[in-house]
């Protein structure tokens, strides 16, 4: 496992990131925001790969991947969030700090959405600061991952 390096997934749908409701999900594409983390990642020394899949068992054979490559997982599951006990269960056996993403806040969205699986992994929750939310997960891995160090 690489100490410097990082793992962002993405989840169904953000490929659509920028084109499909804008309104919720802001207006930057997935390429905005992998080029943002590919910058930061950039200044804070770390390794980056960026990853989206709308299909949930590609999702987890990442996960079982980044055991051996990378030292922490951002993710943002999306839809699969509030769904996918196996994310969970793949996410569990990563042994680095993961981190979870969601562009908005789904928290004042639709009640299902409020319960997410890979919280009971996740080191920390992003949640509502827009595709932001990917810089400041970045920012944690780093932290975790020095301290871990």
């Amino acid at each position: 496992m690489s100490g410097r390096s990082v793992l962002v997934l993405n989840g169904p749908n953000l490929n659509l990131l920028g084109k499909r409701e804008p309104s919720v999900y802001g207006h930057e594409t997935l390429a905005d925001v992998e080029a943002a983390c590919r910058t930061l990642a950039g200044e804070l020394g770390l390794d980056l790969a960026f990853r989206q899949s709308n299909a949930e068992h590609q999702l987890i054979d990442w996960i079982h991947e980044a055991r051996e490559t990378v030292a922490g997982i951002a993710i943002n599951p999306a839809g699969y969030s509030h769904t996918s006990v196996a994310i969970m269960d793949a996410l569990a056996a990563f042994p680095g700090p993961i981190i979870e993403v969601h562009i908005s806040n789904i928290h004042r969205r639709e009640s299902f959405r409020h319960h997410s699986y890979v919280s009971h992994v996740a080191a920390g929750v992003i949640c509502g600061c827009g595709t932001e939310g990917y810089l400041l997960a970045l920012r944690r891995l780093h932290t975790l991952i020095g301290s871990a160090s």
